[in-house]
């Protein structure tokens, strides 16, 4: 229950109303849309009818941007990174692990596994669809 309590006083005021500054999961979610390669929409189920639909960003990865991109190589990666993670999360069923309050609209940082298992964050990386770290990578030179 405190998990629970814990993550709506993380999701809904941030960090400074709350001394909790991880929840580690697993947290089981829906994935509701795909927004681009390292942003996923999802509904977590934090209690026994009780759901919340968050924006969730992956933790320790930055992906090319689909919207607002530095050029158009930026973009055709931006792309096939948002058609990889679709592709990878299909069945829709996933769980959050290791989950931090975002610094940008309301959204939450974490670790994204599906179904399988499988790390959605070393997934991409492995495809050379996103770069380690949390720094902006430049996508136009590389």
């Amino acid at each position: 229950m405190m998990m629970i309590r814990a993550l709506l006083l993380l999701l809904i005021f941030g960090p400074s109303t709350t001394a909790v500054e991880l929840l580690p999961g697993p947290i089981p979610a829906v994935v509701e849309r795909v927004t681009d390669g390292d942003t996923v929409r999802v509904t977590a189920k934090i209690w026994i009818n009780q759901e919340l639909v968050v924006s969730v960003r992956l933790a320790g990865l930055d992906a090319p941007e689909l919207y607002r991109p530095k050029c158009d190589r930026e973009k055709a990666l931006g792309r096939e990174a948002k058609a990889f993670v679709e592709t990878f999360l299909e069945s829709g069923r996933v769980q959050l692990f290791d989950i931090e309050y975002g610094k940008y609209a309301r959204r939450v940082v974490a670790r994204i596994e599906n179904e399988n298992g499988g790390d959605l964050g070393a997934a991409l990386i492995s495809a050379g669809l996103a770069a380690s770290g949390d720094e902006r990578h430049d996508w136009c030179t590389d």
